[in-house]
């Protein structure tokens, strides 16, 4: 039959107290019932007389007996099995605390503090049945009927106004749900779901360890911390692992930590679950495994990775499981769980302690059953019965009485119990055993009951002051009681306004349900005895963490902090690249593109440099953009002013020759003034190129296009006026053109040309005085380089200077053409046809090639077609002339120049 109709059929009776205090008799009798038939239940546990009695339900045992299904006897709750230590060592963390506040003269004076504690088992129905027999004063009830009045009361002390406990959050959760339409306050040391702490829900609870939330939270702040990006999760399946996972993924998005899987065990199905989680463990990539499991669903689950040799797996651990000595002590966990970091409740002293827990013996408590299982598991023997005085034991069960007709078996106290073992000598003693139960070196959820009892002691030391204590109204008051009768819901509303100091000097406060979060990080490490001992490494206060990284030491026996990553981070120069349908911390890493750099490890995105620098070769740094121009240094440079200062000197020597001969017929047929004049203007024209290399300034920007135009005009101008006087040569020796030499003489040459260059002269001073050629930075032409060049300002301006040449070579070549064939032994309007087709040729390609070149590669070009143009009419106009002087002297008479 399911346990929950079992704790259900019983929890019926036991809230009748609640109800009907005092009711209609028929007889005159005492009869004494029991409202369940777990007689056994109400013994294992601990109690104490007192003015005011407070309850308690601790995980003494942590087994349910196998249940009967049989079905021949009404089914009931048996004693649980598996004896564990440390739950008692808590229990009588309350009974020390209640001795401390019982001789303290200023806390609860004049009130003698009790206590019952009855074993909850770990399980939802034993805990709340104990919980429900301590409210109601417990299952035995005797009855008096005196005529018509019928009173009731408990065989053993009044019921309790509050409860401290469960272990367990979710146990916590079943009682403060039952308890709290009864106004009963739950105190718990150990339920630290984060559920607990909605006012709303469970207005009556109250608990001394910090809340799951903070224990998540700081998980989360660890993770980032460390660096781990990659983590799995491994959860009990309740409240309490998965509201803890949840609050750990909330705390962590948007930082780059993701779960790469969650697993949950439930203990009903722990073989199957264990087994699933330890091949999901085995099977990802993730290196630290986040565990909010208890502390022996972990053990199961570590015994499984160490059966499989899986033992580089970083384990952070919850607090419900990082400082567990069962697991420390077991030499099978040493390889899979050494290394774990977890988070702890912090340690306290509590002086006087160890001499309580050692000075215990049965002979002190004949009837103490817990105490005799200890015997039994300490020193293998059974105490006998002794005799002596004990006001600190619950009362034997009663004989059955007729009202009890079912038979009731004896309860099981634990495996060992059931066992005949030998009886004890009566001189063992505690005083030298080092075990669990009398290990106080790390005094965590201990102190968490010691600080529940001084809690609900100063709850009560407030409740029961009052000003007028001999007034006869004393007691009716809601804020002050009498011990006799204290109001559960009276004692909740003083409970909220707990504020006291402890022993240990520390503020106490309850903030709700919760106190402030203080937490220690343990880690375990390996010890030269292989086995694990536990290392505090850190404290947290609220969202402060203060950690020692040098004293941790991790799964592989070493000091570096193990990697759990999905992906590497990505290096400086690079970027984040999400994969479609991976977690966020699962990406590519892509180089930063030209002009960007990122600089972090890590970076989600590249930053673009300022316009004035570019990215280094490993895009993780902006440096300066270099300037880039045509300069004298680079080889491009090199050439072309080598190119120039050739042509230059070229028509020097070509000036000079002409010079020495200029009484030679071949000189002076040739219009020797408009020969040198045109020597000079290619002269210019070589060195002007010059001007375009270098770096462009403001003067170098106007002079270059200005010399360049108006030079070239002064060289196309020669060469019209020059084919102009060929010409007119001719036209004159025909009849009746005598005058046309004398129209067009030299004066009229030299004015032409003049007048020629004059026009150009203009349109350059137009040109500058508007819109003139300045220096310009191009930073969006070439990435890393910034284009130092010279900006047109006015591209009309270029477009007429360019013209204007462009009409006169036009011209020119037209007049040269037409007189290509007349008689002459030497005919010069030939050569300057052939000088003007290879300028015309030269400065039409040059307007596409100009335009399509970028930066420095422009003025290249325009140089280019300077020289270009320049050699050819040096070469096709003077050469001939140069040949015959040097080297065909015989030639150069009248007599030859003047044959046909």
């Amino acid at each position: 039959m399911s346990p929950w109709f079992t704790w259900l059929t019983q929890a019926i009776p036991l809230l009748l107290p609640w109800l009907v205090r005092v009711g209609v008799g028929m007889a005159q009798a005492t009869v004494c019932s029991r409202r369940d038939h777990s007689v056994g239940l109400d013994d294992l546990g601990l109690s104490q007389e007192g003015d005011v009695v407070i309850g308690a339900v601790f995980p003494i045992h942590n087994l349910p007996p196998a249940p009967d299904l049989s079905f021949s006897q009404h089914p009931n709750l048996q004693s649980c099995v598996n004896f564990q230590e440390e739950p008692l060592r808590w229990m009588h963390a309350l009974v020390f605390a209640v001795d401390e506040i019982n001789r303290n003269p200023f806390l609860l004076p004049g009130v003698r503090l009790g206590y019952r504690v009855l074993d909850s088992c770990g399980q939802h129905p034993w805990s709340l049945r104990g919980a429900l027999a301590l409210v109601s004063g417990g299952s035995l009830r005797c009855e008096s009927t005196e005529l018509s009045n019928l009173k009731s009361w408990p065989s053993s002390d009044s019921h309790v106004p509050l409860v401290i406990g469960d272990a367990s959050s979710t146990q916590a959760i079943v009682l403060a749900r039952t308890l709290g339409p009864l106004s009963v306050p739950v105190i718990s040391y150990q339920a630290s779901c984060g559920c607990l702490s909605d006012r709303q829900e469970f207005p009556n609870f109250f608990r001394t360890i910090p809340s799951d939330v903070y224990q998540a939270l700081t998980m989360a702040r660890l993770t980032w911390l460390l660096g781990w990006t990659w983590v799995g999760a491994i959860a009990a399946d309740n409240d309490y692992g998965r509201q803890a996972v949840q609050v750990f993924e909330a705390a962590v998005r948007g930082t780059g930590v993701c779960l790469a899987f969650f697993e949950t065990l439930n203990r009903a199905n722990l073989v199957r679950d264990v087994e699933r989680a330890a091949d999901t463990v085995q099977a990802s990539t993730a290196r630290v495994i986040l565990v909010f499991l208890w502390y022996t669903d972990i053990g199961a689950l570590l015994l499984e990775l160490g059966r499989r040799n899986v033992t580089d797996r970083q384990f952070l651990a919850s607090e419900a499981w990082s400082t567990s000595g069962q697991l420390l002590r077991n030499p099978a966990l040493f390889n899979v769980a050494r290394g774990v970091v977890g988070v702890a409740i912090r340690s306290a002293p509590m002086p006087g302690f160890e001499a309580h827990l050692r000075s215990l013996h049965p002979s002190r408590r004949p009837r103490d059953v817990l105490l005799k299982e200890l015997w039994e598991t300490e020193f293998g023997c059974s105490p006998g019965v002794a005799h002596g005085h004990d006001t600190s034991l619950l009362p034997s069960p009663l004989p059955p009485t007729p009202s009890e007709s079912l038979p009731h078996p004896p309860p099981p106290t634990s495996s060992t119990s059931r066992l005949r073992l030998a009886s004890c000598s009566g001189a063992e003693t505690l005083e030298m055993v080092q075990s669990p139960f009398t290990d106080t070196s790390q005094l965590r959820i201990t102190y968490n009951v010691y600080l529940a009892v001084y809690a609900a002691a100063h709850a009560l030391h407030s409740l029961l002051s009052c000003p007028q204590r001999d007034s006869p109204s004393w007691g009716n008051s809601f804020t002050c009681s009498p011990p006799y009768k204290i109001s559960p819901a009276e004692l909740l509303q003083h409970l909220n306004q707990v504020n006291f100091t402890t022993p240990l000097g520390e503020p106490f406060y309850f903030q709700g349900a919760d106190v402030p979060a203080v937490y220690d990080l343990v880690n375990w490490q390996a010890t030269p005895q292989g086995l694990l001992k536990l290392v505090t490494i850190g404290r947290v206060e609220g969202s402060n963490i203060l950690i020692d990284q040098s004293a941790i030491q991790w799964n592989a026996g070493s000091n570096m902090v193990p990697v759990s990553v999905c992906s590497d981070s990505c290096s400086p120069g690079t970027r984040v690249a999400r994969k479609k349908g991976e977690p966020v911390c699962c990406f590519d890493c892509i180089s930063c593109a030209e002009g960007e750099v990122s600089n972090t490890t890590g970076s989600l995105q590249c930053d673009r440099c300022p316009l004035e620098f570019w990215s280094n070769g490993n895009r993780t740094a902006c440096i300066p953009r270099q300037l880039e121009f045509l300069s004298f240094n680079d080889t491009m440079g090199v050439t072309l002013t080598t190119v120039a200062v050739c042509g230059a000197v070229a028509t020097a020597a070509v000036f000079m020759l002409f010079v020495y001969h200029r009484h030679t017929p071949l000189v002076r047929a040739n219009n020797s003034e408009l020969s040198f004049l045109l020597l000079l203007s290619l002269k210019l024209c070589f060195l002007c190129s010059l001007v375009f290399i270098g770096r462009p300034s403001v003067w170098a920007c106007q002079i270059r296009q200005a010399a360049f135009g108006v030079i070239f005009v002064l060289c196309l101008s020669c060469l019209l006026v020059k084919t102009i006087v060929v010409l007119a040569a001719f036209r004159s020796a025909r009849p009746g053109a005598g005058q046309l030499m004398r129209w067009f003489g030299p004066v009229q040459q030299r004015g032409s040309v003049f007048l020629f260059t004059s026009v150009q002269v203009i349109i350059c001073a137009v040109w500058l005085s508007i819109c003139p050629p300045l220096p310009y930075r191009d930073l969006g032409l070439k990435g890393s380089k910034v284009i130092l060049e010279c900006e047109m300002g006015s591209v009309a301006g270029f477009s007429l200077v360019l013209g204007y040449i462009g009409l006169l070579a036009s011209l020119c070549l037209l007049l040269a053409f037409l007189a290509r064939k007349l008689p002459d032994n030497f005919n010069e309007a030939k050569f300057i046809t052939f000088s003007m087709l290879i300028f015309c040729a030269v400065w039409i390609s040059f307007v596409p090639a100009y335009i399509s070149s970028p930066g420095k590669y422009a003025d290249a070009v325009e140089i280019f077609a300077i020289l270009a143009s320049s050699f050819g009419l040096l070469f096709c106009l003077f050469a001939p002339k140069c040949f015959i002087i040097l080297l065909r002297p015989e030639r150069n008479t009248k007599k030859h120049m003047m044959d046909k």
